[in-house]
C-alpha cells in the first residue's frame, strides 16, 4: 500500500501491520461464511477498524456497509436487514438497544471502544467493553492466518443514502473495470488531490461517501491518514500543526464553526503545512468560503456530486474567486447538461435541472430498488434533482434543489440564495429557508435564523 501509518487517538498503525490485519481480518471474515457480493455492515465511529473492516472486505468483494452511528435503532434494523448483512462490526458502546433487535443469522464482531473515542463522546466505563459471548475485535484477529488467496475485484461500499423521501435507498456498484480504474485513477488524483507524501486529516465521518472515499485514497496513496473521533474546531487546528497535516477534507459546516474561533485562537497556530483542503456534502455560504480562503490561502477546492453520480463537478480557489457561487467546470472524465422537464438542454444562462455521469465511475443500482434507479436515467446521464446553470465557459453553478423551489405568484424563488444573503450577516450563526401557504400569491418564503451566540437579531 505504500503509506506510513493510520493515527486514531493514541493509537498508530503501520502500513505493514494494517495491511497484515486487514489480510487476517479477511481471513476471519472467509470462515465465518463472508463471500463475494455478500454485505458486512459497519457501526463504528472514525477509528482504525472501521478502515482495517472496510478494506478486508473489499479484499473478499464483498461490500462494506457503513451505518450512521446517529440513527436510531429502527433505522439501524432498516439497512441491516434491507442490505442482508451477513456480519455486524460495532464499537462496543453502541451495541446497547440494538442487540436484543439484532436478526438471529447476523454475526456480531465487538471492538472495544477505545478510550479516546469514549472520552470524546462521554461514553460510560460500563459500557466500553467486549459484552460477554460476543467475538471480540483484537483477539479474534490475532487468531486469524493472513489471507494469501487471489482476491476479487474490490466494490466500494454500499452507501445508503438519507431517505429524504422515504426509506434509505443502498447504492450498490458493481467493481470499476480496467477502464473504468484508469479514468477513475485521474478523477481521483485530481479531486482528492492525494499524492505521495500527502498527510491528511479526516474529521468528518466515515459513513459519508465523501470522508469514506478520501480517507481510502490516503491509505492507498499518501503517507499518513489523521482520524480524529469527532470535529473539534481548536483540535482540528492542532492536529494540523503537530502532524504538519498537507490535506484536509471538510464540510462547509466546519469552516463555520473554524471562523467563529477567536482571531488570537487562529493565529495560534501554524497552518503552513496545509495545501489542500477539499469541501463538499453542501453549498457553502459565499462569505464562509472566502473568509477561509482569506486565512488558509487560495488552497480550498470544492467538489460537487453524490453517491449516485460520483464527482460531476470541480473547482480551485481560483475558479471560484473569478466566478463566485462556481461549484467548478466538468471533473475529469465527467458530462454535464442543463435541461428543461422535457429533456430538451437549456442554453448557458438559463436554469434547469442538472445531469450528469462520471464514466470513471462504474454503474450502480438501488438495492432491491431496480425501478427507482430507471427513473433517474435520461438518456446517457442520470438526473440529479438539483437546478443550476452553466455559464458560457461550462462553469456550474446551482440554485436549490428541485423540490425546494418556491413558486410565489408565478415567480420562481430559490431558497438557497436566500440563505446564502442571510449568512452573509454577521449575526446569524445559521439559517434555513423554505416555503409555507400563501392565499394570494400560492406560496410565501419563511426563514427560521440561528443568531450567533449571545447575539440578538432584529426580524425588521
Amino acid at each position: 500500500m505504500g503509506f506510513m501509518a493510520i493515527k486514531a487517538g493514541r493509537r498508530r498503525i503501520d502500513g505493514a501491520a494494517f495491511e497484515k490485519r486487514v489480510l487476517m481480518i479477511a481471513s476471519g471474515l472467509a470462515g465465518i461464511g463472508v463471500a463475494a457480493g455478500d454485505a458486512v455492515a459497519l457501526l463504528m465511529r472514525n477509528d482504525t477498524c472501521f478502515l482495517e473492516a472496510t478494506f478486508a472486505i473489499q479484499h473478499l468483494g464483498a461490500y462494506a456497509v457503513p451505518l450512521n452511528w446517529h440513527c436510531k435503532a429502527d433505522e439501524l434494523l432498516y439497512i441491516i436487514e434491507d442490505c442482508a448483512a451477513k456480519i455486524l462490526i460495532v464499537h462496543a458502546d453502541l451495541l446497547r438497544g440494538l442487540r436484543p433487535r439484532l436478526p438471529d443469522m447476523i454475526a456480531v464482531i465487538a471492538v472495544a471502544t477505545p478510550d479516546h473515542i469514549a472520552e470524546a463522546f462521554r461514553v460510560p466505563h460500563e459500557s466500553r467493553g467486549v459484552p460477554a459471548g460476543l467475538r471480540a475485535w483484537d483477539r479474534w484477529i490475532d487468531e486469524q492466518t493472513p489471507m494469501q488467496a487471489p482476491t476479487q475485484p474490490a466494490p466500494e461500499s454500499l452507501i445508503y443514502t438519507s431517505g429524504t423521501t422515504g426509506s434509505p435507498k443502498g447504492v450498490r456498484r458493481k467493481a470499476q473495470t480496467s477502464e473504468q480504474a484508469i479514468l477513475g485513477e485521474t478523477m481521483r488524483a485530481r479531486v482528492f488531490g492525494i499524492g505521495a507524501g500527502a498527510r491528511v486529516l479526516v474529521a468528518a465521518p466515515l459513513y459519508h461517501t465523501a470522508p469514506n472515499l478520501f480517507a481510502s485514497r490516503a491509505i492507498r496513496k499518501g503517507e499518513l491518514l489523521v482520524l480524529p473521533p469527532r470535529f473539534d474546531p481548536e483540535g482540528l487546528l492542532q492536529h494540523i500543526e503537530r502532524h504538519a497535516m498537507t490535506h484536509l477534507y471538510a464540510v462547509p459546516t466546519m469552516f463555520a464553526r473554524m471562523l467563529n474561533l477567536p482571531e488570537r485562537m487562529r493565529r495560534r497556530y501554524d497552518l503552513s503545512s496545509l495545501s489542500f483542503v477539499l469541501h463538499a456534502g453542501g453549498p457553502c455560504p459565499p462569505a464562509v468560503k472566502r473568509a477561509m480562503i482569506e486565512w488558509l490561502g487560495p488552497i480550498i477546492n470544492e467538489y460537487y456530486g453524490s453517491t449516485e453520480h460520483g464527482p460531476l463537478s470541480f473547482s480551485t480557489s481560483a475558479d471560484w474567486l473569478a466566478r463566485p457561487g462556481t461549484v467548478g467546470r466538468a471533473a475529469p472524465s465527467a458530462t454535464i447538461s442543463i435541461q428543461d422537464d422535457t429533456g430538451l438542454q437549456l442554453p448557458p444562462g438559463e436554469v434547469g435541472e442538472v445531469l450528469g455521469h462520471n464514466a470513471a465511475c462504474s454503474d450502480f443500482t438501488y438495492l432491491h430498488r431496480e425501478g427507482a434507479r430507471a427513473e433517474l436515467q435520461r438518456g446517457d446521464l442520470l438526473m440529479t434533482g438539483d437546478l443550476g446553470y452553466l455559464d458560457a465557459d461550462g462553469y456550474l453553478f446551482l440554485c436549490d434543489r428541485k423540490r425546494d423551489m418556491v413558486i410565489s405568484g408565478g415567480v420562481n424563488i430559490y431558497p438557497a440564495e436566500i440563505e446564502s444573503v442571510l449568512m452573509e450577516h454577521d449575526g446569524v450563526a445559521d439559517c434555513v429557508v423554505f416555503g409555507i401557504p400563501h392565499p394570494e400569491f400560492g406560496e410565501a418564503v419563511m426563514a427560521i435564523v440561528e443568531p450567533q451566540h449571545e447575539r440578538q437579531l432584529d426580524p425588521r
